[in-house]
């Protein structure tokens, strides 16, 4: 059961809907310092995942050879481009009834569908919700969603909560993968993976705080790379190491 998604696409959907309607009365100190907020949680959930660690050579190797390959291939700029469609098909349904110009409000919207639909941590947590069961991730991602969708929902209105959709598409389809992967792993693979994904947490906090702008979206190769490496590490390098 995606108890995980289902939650986590709400609270976008019911954020969005509390900042279109009562936003006029937060002011803009109060949106950036929440925003900290945010960010400094996200720092905590990365560091508390990386701990989990087995095997750090594989974890490293895997984080700079997805991250070069995400690069490479430019994947952020095309999920930014992805966003852009995503975006011409919402505003379709719901018109900008924000209070922001109609270019800054089309940029904006890209974004925020780029960390709803595409952030490290929702990728991450969707896949270990498939795998394992466990909805700690999103659900706590989804506390960090209902309040950031409803600070963007104050500039953009009504179309925020429609991001919901494609969110919970996406995620639920990581779900689903997932429980096909898992039968093919090891608890070493499992905490690897864990703390891969907990870098690219790590690397979103530091993005929410605006310390350093890490390309994130380039990094997802590494979620993909780090179990099969950690199996690679542990079956064969290990043993000609010893």
């Amino acid at each position: 059961m995606p108890i995980g998604v289902l939650i986590d696409a709400l609270s976008v959907l019911f954020g969005g809907l509390i900042g279109a309607f009562a936003g006029k009365w937060l002011t803009d100190d109060f949106r950036e310092n929440l925003n900290m907020i945010f960010g400094c949680c996200c720092l905590g959930m990365g560091i508390s995942t990386i701990v989990l660690m087995e095997n750090m050579p594989a974890v490293v190797f895997s984080l700079i050879i997805g991250t070069s390959i995400g690069l490479a291939v430019h994947l952020g700029e095309q999920i930014n481009r992805a966003a852009g469609g995503m975006q011409r098909v919402v505003s379709k349904f719901v018109k900008n009834n924000g209070n922001l110009p109609e270019k800054e409000f089309n940029a904006t919207l890209v974004t925020i569908i780029v960390l709803f639909c595409a952030s490290g941590t929702g990728i991450y947590g969707s896949i270990v919700s498939g795998m394992m069961g466990d909805h700690t991730i999103l659900i706590t991602k989804a506390i960090l969603d209902v309040f950031t969708a409803a600070i963007f929902a104050c500039s953009l209105g009504l179309v925020v909560s429609m991001i919901a959709v494609p969110q919970f598409v996406i995620f639920f389809a990581l779900f689903l993968l997932a429980g096909v992967i898992y039968p093919l792993t090891s608890e070493a693979m499992i905490a690897d993976f864990k703390a891969c994904g907990g870098f690219i947490m790590l690397a979103t906090g530091f993005r929410m705080l605006k310390v350093k702008m890490f390309p994130v979206a380039d990094m997802i190769p590494a979620m993909i790379l780090v179990m099969p490496v950690s199996a690679l590490w542990v079956n064969t390098i290990l043993p000609l190491l010893s």
